[in-house]
Formats: structure tokens, C-alpha cells, sequence
């Protein structure tokens, strides 16, 4: 018979960055940027406790993102708890393209495989990867969110989800920008058009993959390699300002893309103090947030 671990568990989970430019739906990055959680078994009920980023907009209920994700894992597993009890430290910003949601999801059923005595057994990482696809709807954010670092996802033909982690040159870092006001990725993706043009698909997948190349080794092509032909312009009604501050940034030489859905804005640098980093912290426009992030090698973790 079953049985569920004694105590609290606790997890980190990172920030995301997904599409990079031309990447859309395909590519995401995992950033030094955490949220903490921290949930347990108990004798009956739902009780949630939230903090941080987001604490006002979301539910306390077993409605709550990380809850339906934690009784996701427990239905792969057969399992079903008689209780639970969940804290959230949020940091990551929600609804601006630093995947909350996902970080939401893989930290869930992170958690419910980790509240369950040997469950890892029950459901490995490749499980793992499918139910938090499966929850988001596409890997882009999901992915990096559970291995960490550079990550190509995507989903067969058959329906199943894939997750390819590649190398991220040790010099590359990010600064992202982030405005006050939410874009729900539900209006971004509404601007989409249902086909584009075949050269604007062709350029955009070239530069997908000298993104990948970039990204690994070398730098110096990162300005060509974020490139974006397919969602950015059409985006552009919904987050002016960040669009307007995309092109600004990119003509003068610095990579520059709207991080997700937006309205982030995500710009690669060198490190940390550097000048580039600190004249682009610099630019950050009045009544935003902006901070270097590394990337995060770790994804999320069972603490």
C-alpha cells in the first residue's frame, strides 16, 4: 500500500524565459529567479497560504494552480492524499512572461511526487515532463522550469512531449525589464494570425537554430540569432512600450526579445557588472522592475 512521506516537503522552482526571439513555442530558458514552496500531507481539507508575486490574484482553495498540479501527479501515481496543506513564496512576476504558471505546475507535481513514499518510481521524469506539458499545454516554459538551463521542447506527432537540453556559453547572462502592467498570454496569443508568410517562416527557422549555436559558444551572433519574424510585431498592440523598447535596444546592438507572451523585456549580456549589464539597467524605463539574472542550471529542485 501506499504511503505518504512524514512532514513538510519543500521545493525551488525558476523563472522562464520561452520563444528567445525566433524560438516560438520550442525554446526556453531557465533564470535565477525563485519561487519556494512548501506543502504536506494532512488528516483532511485544503488549506493554502500565499506570499509574494501574485499573492492578491489567486485562489486559496483546491483551485489553486500547484494544488490541481500536486492531484495531477497523485492521479498518475494512484494515489490521493487525505489532506493537504500548501505554502507559496512567489518571487516570479505573474502574467508578464516569466512563466508563473509554469513554475506553478512543475513545482505541483514536483511536490506530489515528492510527498509520495518512493514516487519516484511511480512516476519518472519523463512523467513528469508529460503531465506539466500536458497542464501548460506546450513544454516551452515547463521544460526548462523542471531540467534548468537552454531547453528545445516541443510535442510529436504522436502526442507525446520532448525536452533537449543544449549548453549555455558561461558568459551569458540576462537582464530583464519588466513593466508594471500584466499581458495575459490568452490576449497574446489572440493577436496571432493563423499563417504567415513561408519566407518569414524559413528566415525565423534560421535563426532558430543559430540561436541554438549562439547560445552554446558563441555570443557575438546573438544580436542576428534573436531575430523574430513569426509573433513579436503582431504582438505589438498589446505591449507598445515593450516592443517600442525591443527595437531600441536591438538598434544598438544589444539582443533584445520580449520574454514569452511579454510584456518582459529580455536583453542578453556579458555577466554581472559589466558595462553592458549596467548601462542596460540603466535604460530599464520609469515604474519598471529590472535585475541581471544568471541562468539557472538546476531547474527545480526538492530542497
Amino acid at each position: 500500500m501506499t504511503s505518504f512521506v512524514t512532514g513538510p516537503v519543500r521545493v525551488s522552482v525558476p523563472a522562464t524565459s520561452a520563444n528567445l526571439g525566433p524560438g516560438f513555442d520550442s525554446m526556453g530558458l531557465a533564470l535565477d529567479l525563485r519561487d519556494e514552496l512548501e506543502a504536506e500531507v494532512v488528516g483532511d481539507g485544503v488549506e493554502v497560504l500565499v506570499e509574494g508575486a501574485g499573492a492578491e490574484g489567486v485562489p486559496r482553495d483546491a483551485t489553486h494552480l500547484v494544488v490541481r498540479a500536486m492531484q495531477v501527479a497523485f492521479d498518475a501515481m494512484g494515489v490521493r492524499p487525505p489532506g493537504l496543506r500548501l505554502h507559496c513564496r512567489n518571487v516570479v512576476p505573474h502574467a508578464r512572461g516569466l512563466g508563473s504558471s509554469s513554475a506553478a505546475i512543475v513545482a505541483g507535481v514536483t511536490l506530489g511526487r515528492a510527498l509520495v513514499a518512493g514516487g519516484a518510481l511511480l512516476l519518472d521524469d519523463d512523467g513528469v515532463l508529460d503531465l506539466c506539458a500536458g497542464l501548460e499545454g506546450h513544454p516551452d516554459n515547463v521544460a526548462p522550469a523542471q531540467l534548468g538551463g537552454f531547453v528545445v521542447a516541443g510535442r510529436d506527432d504522436d502526442g507525446g512531449f520532448y525536452a533537449v537540453p543544449c549548453p549555455v556559453d558561461p558568459r551569458v547572462g540576462a537582464v530583464v525589464m519588466v513593466p508594471p502592467t500584466p499581458v495575459s498570454t490568452e490576449q497574446a496569443r489572440g493577436l496571432l494570425p493563423a499563417s504567415v508568410p513561408h519566407a518569414d517562416a524559413a528566415a525565423d527557422a534560421g535563426r532558430a537554430a543559430l540561436l541554438v549555436a549562439a547560445l552554446a559558444g558563441q555570443p557575438e551572433h546573438l544580436l542576428r540569432a534573436t531575430r523574430d519574424y513569426l509573433h513579436q510585431d503582431y504582438r505589438r498592440p498589446a505591449m507598445p512600450e515593450s516592443l517600442a523598447l525591443v527595437d531600441a535596444l536591438r538598434a544598438d546592438g544589444v539582443a533584445a526579445v520580449v520574454s514569452g507572451a511579454g510584456p518582459t523585456v529580455l536583453a542578453f549580456c556579458d555577466g554581472p557588472g559589466t558595462a553592458l549589464t549596467a548601462s542596460l539597467l540603466e535604460r530599464c524605463p520609469a515604474g519598471w522592475w529590472s535585475s541581471y539574472l544568471a541562468i539557472d542550471t538546476d531547474g527545480v529542485r526538492v530542497l
